[in-house]
């Protein structure tokens, strides 16, 4: 090849080169849009991927907080604001443009819809744009649900509602309690809320407190390895129960009732009990004096329960039977005493080996004082009170449904289920 023509070959061949790069150039300008588009649109998918597990963690939270703050009575406010602080704190944040949270107890939706020891959370999260922001400026709204369960694993047959008191729960002297299927509880916090001490025994299958429990005497778990402490509180059980009305005005013959049936409605100076007294079914509204059993009375009467304004109480002489059991129908069925929610002071049981109490004792702000020998028919009694002071030996138990009693749950676990 001579010069000339190998002049005209490098210059072909520069040409075709230069053609080349301008080709390259131009894929390159017209690919590199759509790179890093695909780059951008993996960012924002992998963001709002981490933002919706984060934002359904969140509703996990709050709806476990929410069930906690339900199965401790709370009002549906209260329960509300647990679950909303608990979302907060896992990364939720309330904002514009939809982001927000609703609490349903029950569930308005799902398979645990209306089951009333579920709690559902709905949040709503607004997300920023990023990539398609150029497409579209309106925020990304990501929704979560979580739906949290109580589930009992124990009842109590004696519960202390109580916050803060120690020896909420006290069983002392020669006593020998024996709960049968079913748990002592205390809603104290308390380092001894719940208080064994003395030449006492108690035999339960559990002991459950909000705070502590001392056993300074003799007692024995048959349901659970070791006391439960640092449980959650349980709300009380009858706080939705109405008081009852007062009734007809009714008065008892020769002042002591002595050899006499005595008919419900309204005693406006007590009722102070001697010799044999039969009591009718219904509601009997005491005022004005004690609910008084005197030495060596008999009483007895079913389908009763016995309401105790806040300016009387039970006292009961240890030398009397009284033989007393609450309707097992009814809007006041399995309460066979009723004290006053603005009640203070102390109501004292006793009686003797062949009395029965069957039903609940239900005293929310005021002390019981259980000091006889005796239990319901079947050991069908169930104390709810401020305190309990137990002196008395009994033996209890807690399958109380024939005899119109609901059950108390003690043990509780929460567990997520959607």
């Amino acid at each position: 090849m001579n010069l000339s023509n190998l002049h005209k070959a490098l210059g072909r061949r520069i040409r075709t080169l230069r053609d080349e790069r301008g080709n390259a150039a131009v894929v390159f300008a017209l690919v590199t849009p759509v790179l890093v588009g695909g780059a951008g649109l993996a960012v924002e998918t992998s963001f709002d991927y981490v933002s919706q597990s984060r934002l359904q963690s969140a509703a996990d939270a709050a709806a476990y907080a929410a069930a906690i703050e339900k199965m401790g009575g709370s009002n549906p406010a209260t329960v509300s604001a647990a679950a909303s602080q608990q979302a907060s704190s896992n990364g939720w944040s309330a904002g514009p443009n939809g982001s927000g949270i609703r609490v349903n107890a029950p569930p308005a939706s799902g398979p645990n819809a209306g089951l009333p020891n579920a709690v559902e959370v709905l949040l709503n999260q607004n997300a920023p744009r990023f990539f398609t922001a150029f497409f579209d400026n309106t925020p990304v709204t990501m929704g979560a649900r979580a739906v949290a369960i109580t589930q009992t694993a124990g009842n109590a047959c004696i519960l202390a509602l109580n916050p803060t008191a120690n020896a909420a729960v006290q069983v002392q002297g020669n006593t020998n309690v024996v709960l049968n299927g079913c748990d002592v509880m205390s809603d104290s916090v308390a380092t001894d809320a719940i208080n064994v001490w003395g030449s006492a025994t108690l035999h339960t299958d559990c002991a459950v407190s909000v705070g502590g429990v001392t056993n300074h005497g003799g007692m024995t778990l048959t349901g659970c390895p070791s006391a439960i402490t640092q449980a959650p509180r349980i709300g009380d059980p009858f706080s939705g129960l109405a008081t009852p009305s007062a009734g007809a005005n009714q008065t008892i013959p020769n002042g002591h009732g002595s050899g006499v049936t005595l008919s419900p409605g309204h005693y406006g100076a007590g009722m102070s009990l001697s010799g044999t007294v039969t009591l009718s079914p219904g509601v009997y509204y005491v005022s004005g004096g004690d609910f008084r059993v005197n030495a060596q009375a008999n009483i007895s009467g079913s389908g009763v329960t016995i309401y105790l304004a806040s300016d009387s109480h039970v006292v009961m002489n240890g030398n009397s039977s009284v033989n007393i059991a609450a309707p097992t129908s009814g809007t006041y069925s399995g309460i066979l005493f009723f004290g006053a929610r603005d009640g203070t002071g102390s109501n004292t049981f006793n009686g003797d080996a062949t009395s029965h109490m069957t039903g609940d004792i239900y005293f929310p702000s005021e002390q019981v004082s259980y000091l006889g020998n005796f239990s319901g028919v079947n050991g069908c009694t169930q104390i709810i009170a401020d305190t309990v002071s137990w002196s008395g030996s009994s033996t209890i138990g807690v399958n109380c449904a024939a005899q119109g009693m609901r059950n108390i749950p003690a043990r509780q676990a929460v567990k997520l289920v959607e």
